[in-house]
């Protein structure tokens, strides 16, 4: 896959897959998972210990097959580190505009974290693809309904508080794309190893963006 591609393949995909906290030991087995399951896009988070090698590690062993980005990257520090272990794309839960900036100097996509109209706007007034409402659990999915009404130009990806039983709702909502994490893999069914689960709800969820976008075509 051509990084040059990344949003593209964000849009198409609609599903970003967030590892934060995994084993060292057990994070090759959950992409495995993710991957049976159709996931196509991985986060794994820089304040997840070892981050750097696994990114490093499943560009090489995902090449040409996944999407492998950094999340909760909070400066430029971070993002040159991201960056430098072969990371396809960064996500933050803060909007940084020298993380921005730094990013495209480099060539890569930065979806930002953001909450407010004017957070959004000054976000995408930076160049950016696409920003990350965060956190769309506490917000809720009337508060992505309401901001997208004014500002439905600008592509958003929810993070936080989607389910199997409302992703169509965040979808119909017009979001670009849905960040996952424990609603995926959670803390206890990764540490207990129940990788065929993992692979389970991941096609679940890839099944729904199915069914919603064959849906919408008709």
């Amino acid at each position: 896959m051509k990084t040059t591609d990344c949003f593209e393949l964000v849009q198409k995909s609609k599903l970003i897959a967030i590892l934060r906290g995994v084993e060292d030991s057990k994070a090759d087995q959950v992409v495995d998972a993710l991957e049976r399951g159709g996931i196509t896009i991985i986060e794994a988070t820089m304040n997840t210990e070892g981050a750097t090698g696994m990114i490093s590690r499943w560009r090489e062993r995902y090449e040409g097959r996944l999407l492998i980005g950094a999340g909760t990257v909070l400066d430029v520090e971070m993002a040159r580190e991201a960056i430098d272990a072969g990371s396809q794309f960064l996500i933050s839960p803060n909007f940084d505009p020298e993380v921005v900036a730094y990013a495209t100097k480099r060539g890569i996509d930065v979806y930002p974290g953001v909450m407010t109209p004017t957070e959004i706007v000054a976000a995408w007034k930076s160049g950016v693809k696409a920003v990350k409402v965060f956190p769309s659990g506490s917000l809720g999915l009337n508060y992505i309904k309401e901001i997208r009404a004014p500002l439905d130009r600008i592509p958003m990806i929810a993070t936080g508080g989607v389910n199997l039983q409302n992703i169509g709702d965040f979808l119909a909502a017009g979001v670009c794309a849905i960040g996952l994490g424990g609603s995926l893999a959670s803390k206890q069914v990764v540490s207990e190893g129940r990788f065929d689960e993992i692979e389970k709800t991941a096609r679940a969820f890839v099944n729904a963006v199915e069914s919603f976008t064959a849906a919408s075509v008709k």
